[in-house]
């Protein structure tokens, strides 16, 4: 596919006025509080998944509303902890997976903690946590679910259960509290951004660092003017039968736009593009980037789409975790 969006010297400058709700911070205050008020509650019952050189744990916490989440936690053997540790989100449609996937980052001598993904895990990588908080009329996947309004939109439970993912990692002894760094791709890059954002504010010690890898959920208007591919499509295709809820749907997104949470995250980070991506694209991800109020860099694949740098990228996110955490 040719490239379809705006060239690169105007994506480095790409800077669109945010759509930001005046209550923005005062939602995820509250949100985020009434987390609070259920115990985490985070349990690690080790399993023999046959890697011999891994301590490998099936975890369970609690996510918004209490509900129960699940994780994998890896952690090398023989190695003097707490470690280094990376909180990986997963892209759409996917879930944790089985252990067999994650075993590279602790080869390397950190922990690696995945998040389960609440309702998710159909399209590719097996999830074991339901989503109790399903309801309201959407299209497809997730992206539409509960948009009537942002108290009970999908990603209001999901943004939660990441930050307080990256609690129940610091709850085991295995990791360095202090030494996390939280990543993700495409929905996986979105969950990444908001949690660099929301995190801070909450735990006592917040994440080192972030990787942001092609996030989705970005300047969500201007994607689905540009594409109609899957998810945004989702987007595209609900507002072609429920005509006239188009505002009220961009009201909710914005209180989730990756854009508005980037306005608000310090820590250091590294984002990578596809100019060919037409799934997230490369203006959304810039408008992103642009904002982002943290030391940061970018990564720029020319010639590839949303799977950008594929293991090539895999290779920075080892560099960065090492400069990062040491």
């Amino acid at each position: 596919m040719p490239q379809f969006d705006q060239p690169l010297e105007r994506l480095q400058e790409y800077r669109p006025e945010r759509e930001e709700p005046a209550d923005f911070d005062d939602f995820w205050d509250r949100t985020l509080a009434e987390a609070a008020e259920h115990a985490l509650d985070a349990r690690f019952a080790e399993v023999d998944a046959g890697y011999t050189r891994l301590h490998t744990y099936d975890v369970t916490f609690a996510g918004w509303g209490g509900h129960p989440i699940r994780a994998w936690l890896l952690v090398p053997r023989g190695v003097e902890g707490p470690l280094p540790t990376v909180v990986t989100y997963i892209g759409y449609g996917g879930g944790r997976g089985l252990l067999g996937e994650w075993t590279a980052l602790p080869s390397a001598g950190f922990a690696h903690f995945v998040m389960d993904l609440r309702g998710q895990g159909a399209g590719h990588r097996v999830s074991d946590t339901p989503d109790p908080g399903v309801g309201g009329p959407h299209w497809g996947g997730f992206l539409t679910l509960g948009i009537e309004s942002p108290e009970t939109y999908y990603y209001r439970r999901l943004f939660t259960d990441a930050v307080r993912a990256v609690a129940a990692a610091q709850a085991h002894p295995s990791v360095d509290a202090a030494r996390i760094l939280v990543s993700g791709g495409s929905q996986g890059g979105a969950i990444s951004m908001a949690t660099a954002a929301l995190a801070p504010r909450v735990l006592d010690i917040a994440p080192r660092a972030a990787v942001i890898d092609v996030p989705f959920l970005t300047h969500i208007r201007h994607a689905t003017r540009l594409v109609e591919t899957l998810p945004y499509g989702e987007l595209v295709r609900f507002f072609r039968t429920r005509r006239g809820s188009e505002e009220a749907a961009f009201r909710t997104l914005s209180y989730f736009d990756g854009v508005n949470f980037a306005a608000r995250a310090q820590l250091p980070a590294m984002f990578s593009v596809g100019l060919l991506d037409d799934v997230c694209p490369p203006s959304t991800v810039y408008a992103a980037y642009n904002a982002y109020a943290g030391e940061k860099r970018m990564k720029v694949y020319p010639y590839n789409g949303h799977e950008q740098g594929g293991a090539f990228q895999d290779v920075e996110h080892l560099r960065f975790a090492r400069e990062l955490l040491g």
